[in-house]
């Protein structure tokens, strides 16, 4: 044990809920980090009140909160993904002859860290820097459908959770069950005017070496000259390549 043992015991639960596939009881995350059922308990509590963990009640489970998901983010922000997504990102805009970027999941929202404009595209919202509402584009739909169903439900427990920019897009939880379960049976996330309207897009998740998925990359085309579904396999190939980099498995459909 290192001369802080609380932030050993503190980094060894995150580590040990980041590599499940779903939320779990107090007593499996006692036994995989050797903790004593009240100091799990304490330092279960002061995670949940940081935002760092979500305590499913009804389930007597915890997962990941939506403040890890921020560390990632910032991981990815800080370059080395990006670097990594630059050049197959810009193969892919070469291929479609569309605009390809690549954002990550940020809390409720996806921040977008790479964007490739093909010559003669119009520009869109989705540049570097830029937060939009993850359950609205394709690549927030597309890490969402790859998340265990329990952290998407801590994500998005009610109404109030959703926000619209025209209206459209699903607006309850039920509603993006519906929409990621088709976007888990179609094998890739669509998007058609919930951003911009006039505007689709087609987007696939990229997943880390525990199955994480954590970042998506997608096309957008304007829909007057053209349909985004086309370009679906070229946005699957790109995902299942920087997967490939990162580590990770590509999904099978």
């Amino acid at each position: 044990m290192s001369q802080v043992p609380a932030a050993t015991r503190t980094l060894r639960v995150l580590s040990f809920l980041a590599r499940q596939p779903d939320p779990v009881p107090l007593e499996r995350i006692m036994r995989a980090c050797e903790l004593p059922r009240s100091t799990a308990y304490h330092l279960l509590r002061v995670m949940v009140d940081e935002g760092f963990v979500v305590h499913l009640v009804d389930e007597g489970r915890y997962g990941l909160g939506p403040a890890a998901h921020e560390v990632g983010g910032g991981y990815a922000r800080q370059a080395p993904l990006a670097r990594i997504a630059r050049r197959l990102l810009a193969d892919l805009s070469d291929e479609s002859g569309q605009n390809a970027h690549l954002a990550v999941l940020h809390g409720r929202d996806v921040l977008y860290l790479v964007e490739e404009r093909a010559p003669g595209r119009p520009s869109l919202v989705t540049d570097v820097g830029v937060r939009l509402p993850a359950h609205l584009t394709a690549t927030g739909r597309a890490v969402l459908a790859a998340l265990p169903a329990a952290q998407v439900r801590a994500l998005y427990p009610d109404r109030e959770s959703f926000a619209l920019r025209h209206d459209t897009g699903p607006s309850s939880p039920s509603a993006l069950r519906a929409v990621l379960a088709e976007t888990r049976q179609r094998g890739h996330a669509t998007e058609d005017g919930d951003v911009t309207p006039g505007f689709a897009s087609v987007a696939a998740a990229v997943v880390d070496h525990t199955g994480h998925p954590v970042a998506g990359v997608a096309v957008t085309v304007e829909v007057r000259e053209a349909r985004p579904e086309p370009y679906a396999d070229a946005v699957r190939r790109t995902a299942a390549l920087l997967t490939r980099r990162l580590g990770g498995h590509p999904a099978t459909r």
